[in-house]
């Protein structure tokens, strides 16, 4: 437990738990077991700040793993989604909901020709697989160690995420056949990945990637290493898919992939287009996606895809952004604030830590050497990334409750609240460090 904080109502619910649900979570990485805690059970949120069930308030840098660039229960979307509630809650049946969040998302990236409505990150990574291996007639996937597209079978390699403590699966329960199409190769590593286009000419239907990882904690691309790929997909006829079930709507409008300046075949998006409500989506160039069914032979269906709620968030808070450009002003001018005043305090401190930051979201290290692929993060001293958490939540700053994880900055976060954070850290380091 966290001392110094009452915490008792946390501890009851997670023994209750810990009877019904395995590990007492319903996702592994709420279990705080890489901080060596107990999970926290969260009540409400407002704004930049998190309540648990006993009172607690945190600043909050997790922001539901991301989605919630408006900051916790904006009216906006609050109001869409109890106007939307008024209606019904599902139907099954198709909506003007689904087709003005196809339009407004054809609209604001450019890769986008045809996009489907799925209910997770995971059900858009794998559909858009699938639907690469139906338009190539190809088996075979290149993905990058420590990038993490979700829990289908296939991508259970290597992946990044809760996972981390030759194609070989990361999860019991995933057979070695499944896996044996994935291909894997170090992100930033562009000569691996030529290697593996010459041994498997015109096997690999989609190389599939976070174009700016946010899974092993935040990882840049280095300088021409996407655009690399994109010419290796188009002189192989391999397509190019861009997870940016994270970055996309977070970095900008148009995504990681419009901030690059790097345009994949297909994408997967989820998250902030749920506007905090359980919502993915994939799509790309229109020859691909209308061999979705029912144009098509490729299968993929979903009752609750679409669903009204959901799509009714998700159009709140896309809307606002397209008409309130100082919101990514904002947020990336917090994030510089953040994350450089991280590097500040490890310079003047001499704590031997790294910071990779982009935009409003990135990591803190807990190593000395650069960051750039899994095994470069993997160097992290998971120990005292706990110490450092374990510090700062002691203080109301909640984080991600493990090393290889990102922080996100909202629109509801304030100069005053990031200099409390960088106080707060600065006391850890000239303390422990």
């Amino acid at each position: 437990m966290v001392t110094g904080q009452n915490l008792a109502r946390s501890q009851a619910l997670y023994a209750r738990a810990k009877e019904r649900i395995p590990g007492g979570v319903n996702s592994p990485v709420r279990a705080f077991r890489g901080v060596g805690l107990d999970p926290l059970f969260m009540e409400r949120g407002e704004g930049p700040f998190i309540y648990d069930v006993d009172g607690n308030r945190y600043i909050d840098f997790v922001g539901s793993w991301g989605p919630l660039l408006l900051g916790h229960n904006h009216p906006v979307i609050r109001a869409a989604v109890l106007a939307a509630a008024e209606q019904g809650l599902s139907f099954g049946a198709a909506t003007e909901a689904e087709v003005r969040m196809a339009e407004l998302m054809t609209s604001l990236v450019p890769s986008l020709e045809m996009v489907r409505m799925v209910n997770s990150g995971t059900e858009a990574t794998m559909s858009a697989l699938r639907a690469a291996r139906g338009f190539t007639g190809r088996d075979k996937i290149l993905k990058f160690a420590g990038c993490y597209h979700g829990h289908s079978d296939a991508l259970l390699v290597k992946a990044g995420s809760g996972l981390l403590s030759e194609s070989r699966p990361d999860s019991a329960g995933v057979s070695a056949a499944c896996a044996a199409d994935t291909l894997v190769a170090p992100f930033n590593d562009a000569i691996r990945v030529e290697e593996l286009f010459a041994r498997h000419h015109r096997e690999i239907a989609a190389v599939i990637l976070e174009p700016i990882p946010a899974n092993m904690g935040v990882v840049l691309p280095e300088e021409g290493f996407l655009a690399h790929l994109r010419d290796l997909c188009s002189a192989s006829g391999t397509l190019l898919i861009f997870d940016e079930v994270i970055t996309g709507f977070r970095l900008g409008l148009s995504g990681a992939q419009g901030r690059c300046g790097v345009k994949p075949d297909l994408s997967a998006f989820g998250k902030i287009i749920g506007g905090g409500m359980p919502v993915g989506a994939y799509g790309g160039k229109r020859e691909v996606m209308e061999l979705i069914s029912p144009l098509g032979p490729v299968y993929q269906a979903g009752t609750l895809s679409g669903n009204p709620v959901a799509m009714a968030a998700g159009l709140a808070q896309l809307e606002f952004l397209a008409s309130h450009p100082e919101v990514y002003n904002t947020v990336d001018r917090l994030g510089d604030m953040l994350f450089t005043g991280l590097k500040d305090i490890l310079h003047r401190t001499g704590a031997s830590c790294t910071v990779n930051h982009i935009g409003s979201m990135g990591s803190l290290f807990f190593t000395n050497e650069t960051v750039r692929d899994l095994e470069s993060a993997k160097t992290a001293d998971t120990g005292r990334y706990a110490a450092y958490f374990t510090y700062l939540l002691r203080g109301g700053i909640y984080q991600a409750p493990a090393q290889f994880e990102a922080l996100f900055v909202s629109f509801a976060h304030t100069e005053a609240l990031i200099q409390q954070t960088l106080e707060s850290a600065e006391d850890f380091f000239r303390t422990f460090c």
